[in-house]
Order: structure tokens, then C-alpha cells, then sequence
């Protein structure tokens, strides 16, 4: 998909979450939204699978999720009626404990961790589903690297990256949250990054 993508954040620029959502619908032909559950998920879950009730809504478990962030998951996904595709590491968590256990950043074989309970199933999910349109819920101020992006960005295979909260605060999500009945979940742990300012890997 041939975009300007500098001209359509122009374009953008001061739209609601839900403008931003319809303008990407009407220009994609297979559209699809990613998700961890991690904190305010619930927002652009609940408005992009409004806006397009069938909406495939990707789920890459790493399978170290706390009890909190499995029954949140569970939770929205029922209440939301979500069109949930789950895609998990080919190695279970058991087994990954006893060949690298949990590695952090510093070692050696966090490359390996990283790749096994994020990217390979990330692929695995996107070769899947062949998506034009992505849907995420990154926002400024998270990262080094998603102060650099915009509303709307391009991932490195082409695919037209939205996201509609962007330059939306936390005060702001929560009174979303609030507003529309949605849960919250802040007991989230995502075993690749660790530190909270560090990226996560799928974006970059």
C-alpha cells in the first residue's frame, strides 16, 4: 500500500481515536489488531472491534503472563466478544526453564528468549493473517523509539501501523475506561523487556 504517511499524520493531527479508526478501515482490505492485555488494552479493543464487530484481534502469549493479566484477558475478551486468534511458543514454559531459564538483558541468550516467546510466534501470526492495516495501542511517551513514530507509521515489512490513542495520556485512558465500563490491568510482565522504557522488539 502506497502511502504519504508524513501527510496523512498531518492530516490526522487533532482527530479522535475513532476518526483515526474509520479513516484506516476505509482504506484497508484486511485489517487486524494486536494485543498483550497489558495496561489500557481495553481501550482500543473496545473501539476498533466497534467500529468492525469481526475484526481479528491477535493474541501472542508469551506464556509467562501473571494469574491477574490471564484472567483480565479473559475477562475483556467475553465482554468484548473479541475475534481472538491466540498464537503461542512452539516450547512451553517448562521446558524453556530448564534449556535457558529467564535471561536477562545482559545475557547471552536473551536474543534466543526474545526470539521464542515474541517474534517467532509474532511472524508466525502475521505470515497468518497477511495484514494491510494493523492496529496497536503505542503512544507517545512510552519509548525512545515510539516518540520517534507518529499516529500512523510503517512497520519494516510494509504494513500500515495505526495508532489512534497516540498522543492520548494515561488520565485521559483512564476516563475512557471508566466512561465505557472497561477493565484495567497494571500487574503485567512482559519476561523480554524488564525495564518498562525498553522496547519490546515487535515494532522496531
Amino acid at each position: 500500500m502506497s502511502l504519504n504517511i508524513d501527510e496523512i499524520n498531518k492530516e490526522l493531527a487533532g482527530k479522535t481515536p475513532e476518526e483515526i479508526i474509520n479513516w484506516a478501515i476505509s482504506i484497508a482490505k484486511k485489517p487486524v489488531v494486536t494485543t498483550n492485555f497489558r495496561p489500557y488494552e481495553g481501550a482500543i479493543l473496545n473501539l476498533v472491534s466497534k467500529i468492525k464487530e469481526d475484526i481479528e484481534v491477535i493474541w501472542c502469549d508469551t506464556g509467562y503472563n501473571t494469574p491477574n493479566t490471564y484472567k483480565h484477558a479473559e475477562a475483556l475478551i467475553h465482554q468484548l466478544e473479541l475475534n481472538i486468534h491466540l498464537y503461542v511458543p512452539k516450547q512451553t514454559v517448562a521446558h524453556r526453564n530448564i534449556t535457558l531459564g529467564l535471561p536477562t538483558i545482559d545475557d547471552e541468550n536473551h536474543g534466543i528468549f526474545t526470539e521464542q516467546v515474541k517474534l517467532e510466534p509474532f511472524k508466525r501470526a502475521m505470515a497468518a493473517h497477511q495484514p494491510d492495516v494493523w492496529f496497536t495501542n503505542l503512544r507517545k511517551g512510552q519509548t525512545a523509539f515510539r516518540d520517534s513514530i507518529d499516529i500512523i507509521s510503517k512497520s519494516k515489512d510494509g504494513i500500515i501501523k495505526v495508532s489512534p490513542f497516540y498522543n492520548w495520556s494515561d488520565e485521559e485512558l483512564d476516563t475512557y475506561l471508566e466512561e465505557n465500563n472497561l477493565p484495567n490491568e497494571f500487574k503485567y510482565f512482559d519476561p523480554t523487556k524488564v525495564e518498562n522504557n525498553r522496547e519490546c522488539g515487535l515494532h522496531i
